[in-house]
């Protein structure tokens, strides 16, 4: 299955196509394999590649992709944190700390916090939206999984409840397979069978 870190991935490869210089930062430390398969995405985009390794301080790697990214002319650095926090308070809490180390390196920045949403969900990415917000500041979304039967319709109302656009919308697995999110033909799949 493929989610967070393939999105990640992807968007990675959107920016790259676009002439920009890219540096994905491994921030997701706690799940087996995050920091591998991001690598392996590093490799097959050609985008630049920043880890300190599992079990170590997402927010140090943040702050330490964030300032390799300036000291070698990095266009665009994206961080990818741990994923299914919303149950956990102490994970939860590392995303403001996450966020603030991302500011220390570079005044302003985040310039972008992207939610990634699983279409298959349902209703529980409602509340997930509510505790990720109440942690950080999401600016956007981005919905994955809509290759199968989930049509992902949360969605609408995570972006009307909470006022976040949807950006990104994922359905497939392969690098180029994440769109920009087009409202019409969004909504108008939701009516197909």
């Amino acid at each position: 299955m493929w989610g967070k870190t393939t999105t990640i991935g992807k968007l990675g490869y959107q920016f790259m196509q676009r002439g920009h210089k890219v540096l994905l930062g491994a921030g997701d430390t706690f799940r087996a394999a995050a920091v591998d398969q991001l690598q392996i995405w590093s490799e097959r985009t050609g985008a630049g590649f920043f880890s300190k390794g599992m079990n170590t301080d997402p927010a140090a790697v943040a702050y330490e992709a964030t300032a390799l990214g300036i000291k070698e002319g990095y266009d665009v650095v994206i961080i990818d944190t741990a994923g299914r926090l919303h149950t956990k308070i102490n994970l939860m809490n590392e995303l403001g700390k996450i966020r603030r180390s991302i500011g220390k390196a570079l005044d302003g920045a985040p310039h972008d916090v992207v939610l990634v949403l699983d279409a298959t969900t349902g209703q529980n990415a409602i509340e997930q939206c509510k505790q990720f917000m109440a942690a950080t500041e999401v600016q956007s979304l981005a919905l994955t999984k809509l290759d199968g039967t989930a049509k992902g319709g949360v969605a609408l109302g995570i972006s009307d409840q909470f006022h976040i656009p949807i950006k990104y919308i994922g359905l497939g697995e392969s690098m180029d397979q994440l769109q920009v999110f087009n409202r019409r033909a969004f909504v108008e799949s939701l009516f197909q069978r």
